[in-house]
Parts: C-alpha cells; sequence; structure tokens
C-alpha cells in the first residue's frame, strides 16, 4: 500500500478501510502517532509541550461522535517528553473529500478505499459543531455509551443557528454560537473534572456571583468506570470591550504620555507606605494631575468584583469541594515542598541563563543569586500555626487578561488554575489572598510593559520612570486593598487580621514572582527584568511577622 507525495511535502496515505473502521486499523493508529501527528501538534497553538522534548504520541481513548450521517471521531493523545512526563490532548477528527471546507488547515492528506481527501480537526466543520451543541440541547447524559453531554437549568438556547471559531486561539478551542453562547473545547486534557468546569458551574448553580459567564452545560467523556475528563464548557457569551490587559495597557500608555508631558519632577512623587491601604479620596493631587481619577475607580471596582468572587466561593457549607478550610500541617508540607521545587528550578534557570541578560537585569540577577538563602528560607517561614483565616477555591491564575471589560465593569473568567500546576493541585484550597497577588503582579506587570513598549517616547530617564512605576503601582495596591478588605469584612468571610493579610500577601508575591520568572528566562528573557525587580522590591521591604 503506497503512500503518494502531495506536492506540499506531506505524503497522501493510504488504507484499504473506509472512515467508519479506520480507527481499528492498527497500521493507522501507529502511522498517526509516529509519523503524522508530531509535526502538526508542534504547530497548533493550544499544544503546550513546545518547549520540551517529545518522546512519543500514544492514542489512549477513542470514541464515535455521530448522528444520522455525520461521524466523527474523538482521540485522547497521551504526548510522552524525554523529560520523564506526560500530558494528554484531546482532538477530535473528521474525513473531509471537499479541499475547499478546510484550505491547508488539515493534519493529513489521506486515501480510504481509493477515496482521496483529508483527516482534518472536526472543529473546523460546521456539521461537527452543529451537532454537539445540538447534543448539549438536548441534554440526555445518559443517551451516549462514552460522553455524557449536560445542559445547564439556565440554558436558554430554543436550538442551532450559527457557529464560528473565536479568532484568537491560545491552550484551548471556542466556539462561538447563535452570537450568544461560547463553548470552550478544553484541548490539553486531564483525568478529572476541569476546575473551570467545577467552579463555572457553582457559581451559576449557587447564584451568588453573577460577575462570571453562567454555566450552560458541558460535554464529559466517561474514561473509566471511576474517571471522567471535561471536554468542553458551555456558557453564556458576556459582551465585552476586550480583556482587562488590553484595556489598562492602553489607559497606562495615557497616564505616562499625560505625565511625560507635564514633566513634573519625579522627586515630588511618593509612593504609599508599603501595602497601605487607601481610599479613593486619599489619592494626592499631584498624582491626579496625571493619572485621572477614573482610572483609581476602575482598580476599586475590579476589587469589588474580585471580593465578591471570594465571597461566594467562601460561602459553601454543605459541598465538601467547596467548604473553607483551616490551614494545617498537610497543606504546609504540600506548600513548602511545592516551593522549594520551583524556586531551584528558577535559580538553575537563571544561573544557566545569566548571559543573556544585561544592564539592571544582571544586576538584579546576581542579587537574585546572592539573596537565594534568604529566600528559601522566607518560603520555609511559613507557619500555619500563627494563621487563623481560611482557605478557600480560588481562582488560581489570576490575572488581567482573566478579566474581561464592559463599561467600566469586570467580569471574571477562565477558573483552569496555574498551567504549570497538576489538576490536583489546582484544586487545593488556599488563601484568597494568592489571588491578590496575582492581580498586583499583573498591574506590575502592565505598568512595566508599558514603560518597555514605549520607552523612547517618554520624556524621563528609566530610572525616572522606575520611580513613577512604583508610585503608581503603590496607589494601585493601595486602593485595591482597601476596597477588598472592606467588602470581605462586611460579609465576614475569614482572611484574617491586618498582620496575617500583609504576611500572606508578602508571602504569596514571592512565590508569584519567583514563578513568573521562570515564564520570561524561557519565553523572552528581555522582560525577565519584571519579576527580578519584583523579587528585588519584596526582599527590600518590611518583613511581615
Amino acid at each position: 500500500m503506497s503512500n503518494d507525495s502531495y506536492g506540499d511535502g506531506q505524503f497522501e496515505v493510504h488504507y484499504d478501510t473506509d472512515w467508519k473502521n479506520l480507527l481499528e486499523e492498527e497500521r493507522f493508529r501507529r502511522e498517526l502517532c509516529e509519523n503524522i501527528l508530531e509535526s502538526y501538534i508542534l504547530n497548533q497553538r493550544w499544544y503546550g509541550g513546545k518547549a520540551s522534548a517529545l518522546k512519543y504520541i500514544e492514542i489512549i481513548d477513542d470514541f464515535p461522535i455521530e448522528r444520522e450521517n455525520d461521524l466523527f471521531y474523538g482521540i485522547v493523545l497521551e504526548v510522552n517528553y524525554k523529560e520523564a512526563f506526560v500530558q494528554n490532548y484531546f482532538l477530535p477528527i473528521a474525513f473531509v473529500t471537499d479541499g475547499s471546507l478546510i484550505g491547508d488547515k488539515y493534519i493529513t492528506p489521506i486515501k480510504l478505499n481509493g477515496v482521496s481527501g483529508f483527516l482534518v480537526d472536526a472543529l473546523l466543520l460546521e456539521s461537527f459543531r452543529k451537532q454537539i451543541f445540538e447534543k448539549i440541547l438536548e441534554g440526555d447524559k445518559f443517551k451516549y455509551k462514552e460522553v455524557a453531554y449536560r445542559r445547564g437549568r439556565t440554558n436558554d438556547a430554543k436550538g442551532y443557528e450559527s457557529s464560528r471559531l473565536m479568532g484568537v486561539e491560545q491552550s484551548n478551542t471556542s466556539i462561538i454560537y447563535n452570537e450568544k453562547y461560547i463553548l470552550k473545547i478544553f484541548r490539553r486534557v486531564y483525568v478529572d473534572e476541569n476546575p473551570d468546569y467545577e467552579i463555572s458551574k457553582y457559581l451559576t448553580m449557587k447564584g451568588i456571583f453573577m460577575n462570571t459567564p453562567k454555566y450552560l452545560g458541558s460535554i464529559t467523556l466517561r474514561f473509566s468506570n471511576k474517571n471522567v475528563i471535561t471536554l468542553g464548557l458551555l456558557q453564556a457569551l458576556v459582551p465585552n470591550q476586550g480583556d482587562a490587559w488590553e484595556y489598562f495597557t492602553h489607559e497606562l500608555k495615557g497616564i505616562f504620555d499625560e505625565i511625560s508631558k507635564q514633566h513634573p519632577d519625579v522627586h515630588t512623587l511618593k509612593s504609599t507606605r508599603y501595602l497601605e491601604q487607601l481610599e479613593l479620596s486619599q489619592i494626592p493631587d499631584n498624582i491626579l494631575a496625571w493619572c485621572p481619577k477614573l482610572f483609581f475607580e476602575d482598580v476599586a471596582q475590579i476589587a469589588t468584583r474580585t471580593a465578591q468572587m471570594h465571597i461566594a466561593l467562601g460561602s459553601e457549607r454543605s459541598n465538601t469541594a467547596f467548604t473553607p478550610q483551616a490551614f494545617g500541617n498537610d497543606y504546609t508540607v504540600w506548600l513548602k515542598n511545592r516551593l522549594i521545587y520551583q524556586f531551584e528550578n528558577r535559580i538553575n534557570l537563571v544561573e544557566n541563563n545569566i548571559y543573556k541578560l544585561h544592564g539592571l537585569a544582571l544586576e538584579l540577577a546576581e542579587e537574585l543569586l546572592r539573596n537565594k538563602k534568604i529566600i528559601r528560607k522566607q518560603l520555609l517561614d511559613f507557619d500555619e500555626d500563627k494563621l487563623k483565616s481560611e482557605r478557600l477555591r480560588i481562582h488560581g491564575d489570576y490575572h488581567l487578561g482573566q478579566i474581561l471589560v464592559q463599561d467600566h465593569d469586570f467580569y471574571i473568567i477562565d477558573f483552569e488554575g496555574e498551567p504549570e500546576s497538576t489538576i490536583r493541585d489546582r484544586k487545593v484550597k488556599q488563601p484568597p489572598i494568592k489571588d491578590i497577588a496575582g492581580i498586583f503582579r499583573s498591574f506590575n506587570y502592565a505598568i512595566y510593559a508599558t514603560i518597555f513598549n514605549n520607552e523612547s517616547e517618554f520624556n524621563y530617564s528609566q530610572e525616572e520612570l522606575f520611580k513613577i512605576a512604583e508610585v503608581l503601582y503603590s496607589h494601585i495596591v493601595g486602593v485595591f486593598l482597601h476596597t477588598y478588605i472592606n467588602e470581605v469584612q462586611v460579609a465576614n468571610l475569614n482572611i484574617g487580621y491586618i498582620k496575617e493579610i500583609e504576611f500572606l500577601l508578602q508571602y504569596c508575591l514571592l512565590e508569584k514572582a519567583v514563578y513568573e520568572l521562570g515564564y520570561e528566562l524561557n519565553a523572552r528573557p528581555t522582560w525577565a527584568i519584571i519579576p527580578l525587580k519584583g523579587i528585588s522590591n519584596i526582599l527590600n521591604q518590611q518583613n511581615y511577622e
């Protein structure tokens, strides 16, 4: 059975079988894993293993997705890496003979029983998108042997009208239905319920946090007798003007343009005391002269929505997956083991990549290496006996990119958790202050990204711009903290007293900056200065007991 060249360098693979029986063909399964999929998935934006060396791919599950004459297959891939870890990916596949449907977006040319066509990602096809949406609307989770399609109680859809893939595809693939609903197909999957599905469903069913997309349905694979894999999450489409990262970096560009135009002496600008709470009325006039009050009102509104999210997540008293927990030795051991491993990894990365750093970034990296014993001690000094607050299910990967903006209000999305963490670790209850640290680090990033991307346009030296950055950041932190703490304390959410809040925030800020350092050194070393500066600033502040 020969394979023919296909013009663009790919070969058309031939099999003496039809589409219905293709996955029973052992040669197809072997060649798909050994020869075809590696080059395909390496070019997909949803593939998260690009920085690792792929060893081999296996199909660990496959199942039909069919209705009438439309037959597709879902396959779950186990990707094994030379670094001795694995990742699982979901890929729905289809066979098409009409190349105009998919252009050059195919997995491989293929000939089945003499009929030429293409093996493709089924999500490219409207017929597939229509079928899975209609199965969710059926809402009969027991109708199909392998896959459960669930319809949420608040789902008001009458039927299928239209579908399109979202333009920006990252770790998952999202489909817009009827311009009212969004189905997120999880590409990297886990043998467990996805936290995004769990938390979205909980917040919607309890009806206690409105500023997140409503849960409307899901697709779940029965992987074994005791295990499931979440394949899809259907939610309401929130009208929005984009995410908060785009929004605030645009606002910050205008703020830096304005201060550059006014050009006040930066030495007259003062930061707040470290982690000092600040009412909107307390922002000095010499800052409001170039940073509009509306900017800080937006910060306060995000703080309010964040507090409401945590209040909702901390209000459960019967569902053990969400009931708050006290700190204890088991959590402390888990936390320290995880963070020390992560910290040692970052230190090795810095040592191996220090030749890529220059100027201030190099100075800060050298400072980090000199202080590694101090940082390690800070991470190990976590003492649960001193903590009286409670741990909750939290967002876990909270930053400005996970927030949608609409008319100066904010909607929180994507509860999957930290990408580097295991699925089990993402479900560990943690101090809600960790989310606050995440959003603070994100504001810090937005400020410094604005400087680095536009530095030549601003009428200040880099040192002066960094001074402005710290002044602005301290006031953002102050306004956010004041609003957030007031909101959660009125609702009796136990986040501890001020000294405990400050200790946890200091600890979590250090944790987040160390985490960020790994990404920057691997992906864009010139930006490593941001987490390095963050670590330096944290080390040079008062250490709360």
